[in-house]
């Protein structure tokens, strides 16, 4: 049922569409043509943005560089009862969420979705944002030069996830 209500849903909404455009006299194809360019340029703006942090990540991965950063901050994850195996996790996550996601599908794979490193994981995942992408982004979107204030809410309000992940799996 849900399966086939999800596959006529949006085709449905598109022909509502076009028939409340037909029934108000409304032009239709040009507006949508313009947003369309629109669209275009927004995506021409960033896409050197988009590139560049894409390949910072993979960078950042490659060289073992988070591996060193997770070796050097690995004591303050023990005290933070933040296993070894989930700070790649969280790193990754402040700039990519398909890179975090890797890295869930390796706790996965390694220890079981339901064991206490896959659950913190997945909390992490579903309650922090990519901050450094999202920044990114829209700021460059929206040529903002002068961010004040972001990065520190943002990290804090990650720090509030992992804290909550690591509370809601009893590895206080």
């Amino acid at each position: 049922m849900i399966v086939s209500l999800s596959g006529i849903i949006i085709p449905l909404i598109l022909f509502m569409i076009l028939l409340y455009g037909m029934i108000s006299k409304k032009e239709m194809y040009q507006p949508f043509l313009e947003g369309v360019q629109d669209g275009f340029k927004v995506v021409m703006e960033i896409a050197p943005t988009l590139i560049a942090l894409f390949l910072a990540v993979q960078i950042f991965r490659t060289s073992g560089a988070l591996d060193l950063l997770v070796s050097v901050l690995s004591p303050v994850g023990q005290l933070l009862k933040i296993p070894k195996d989930v700070l790649p996790v969280i790193f990754a996550k402040l700039f990519s969420s398909s890179a975090a996601t890797g890295f869930l599908l390796d706790i996965f794979k390694n220890f079981g979705p339901d064991s206490a490193q896959g659950v913190m994981s997945s909390i992490i995942l579903s309650s922090t944002e990519t901050c450094f992408y999202t920044m990114s982004i829209y700021f460059s979107a929206v040529h903002i030069k002068k961010t004040r204030y972001t990065l520190a809410g943002a990290l804090l309000a990650t720090f509030a996830g992992v804290m909550a992940s690591v509370f809601l799996t009893g590895m206080h």
